[in-house]
């Protein structure tokens, strides 16, 4: 699938960046603007997310494939490949097969490990939303609050959620990302080894990577090393900006 996509600075190297499940691009948008002036920033749209195409399966191989075809369409092979979250991921499955196309890999807040489903309650209150009735942002928000009470977390859910001439539409595809969502939390492989340098970044104040994850992390991932960001959560790039920037900018350059 042609994936869409956003630049940010015009260096002679390359990242590529790839959000987690419910997000976009334009997520990356602020944090892109510190990285360091000598790469182009690529802001991915994953399959059914944003502005790319939809499509009735939603797997880390259809990713991996997007990816792989994105880069190869444009020519950036060598590249930094960075995802957050499902797009961790898949850059960790990416890694597996196309290790030759990519020269170190950055994973943000997210284990090899295997997850349950845990976005149940955001999924139940997107699909309350009524979009053939809903007159205003602020009562889907209303509606929304109901199963997800923390203000960023909908905020972050709502940025998905687009006028229209005939009213309002989601810019995801909710239905088949409810369908395939325990894909999600598949784990990468124990027979995974993967040699390029490659950088985990947590958030201090995350579950995502814990402290019994670190073993496996260094089995799979042979040249890796882990980085917290202090005062930061789930979404490390968005807490704390500054400070991310710092830590990416340092292994980009290492």
């Amino acid at each position: 699938m042609e994936l869409a996509y956003r630049t940010i600075g015009n260096g002679a190297k390359n990242l590529v960046i790839a959000h987690g499940v419910f997000g976009s691009g334009d997520n990356w948008m602020t944090v892109s603007k510190l990285i360091d002036a000598d790469y182009t920033c690529y802001l991915l749209d994953m399959r059914n997310h944003g502005k790319s195409g939809n499509s009735d399966t939603h797997t880390y191989a259809d990713m991996v494939g997007d990816i792989a075809e994105f880069i190869k369409k444009h020519r950036i092979e060598g590249c930094v490949l960075m995802g957050h979250s499902m797009g961790g991921k898949a850059a960790m499955f990416f890694a597996l097969e196309h290790e030759d196309l990519i020269s170190k890999l950055i994973i943000v807040d997210i284990a090899p490990r295997y997850y349950g489903v845990h976005h149940d309650r955001h999924i139940t209150g997107m699909q309350a939303i009524d979009l053939n009735k809903l007159e205003s942002r602020a009562e889907a928000d209303s509606i929304l609050a109901q199963y997800v009470p923390e203000t960023d977390t909908r905020q972050f859910l709502l940025k998905n959620l687009a006028r229209t001439d005939t009213g309002f539409a989601w810019r995801i595809n909710l239905p088949v990302l409810t369908k395939e969502i325990s894909n999600i939390g598949e784990a990468i492989p124990d027979y995974a080894r993967v040699k390029m340098p490659t950088l985990f970044v947590r958030g201090e104040l995350s579950y995502y990577i814990r402290q019994e994850d670190e073993a496996k992390i260094h089995e799979l991932f042979l040249n890796s090393h882990i980085i917290t960001v202090a005062n930061a959560g789930h979404w490390v790039q968005a807490e704390a900006p500054v400070a991310f920037a710092e830590v990416i900018n340092n292994f980009l350059n290492a």
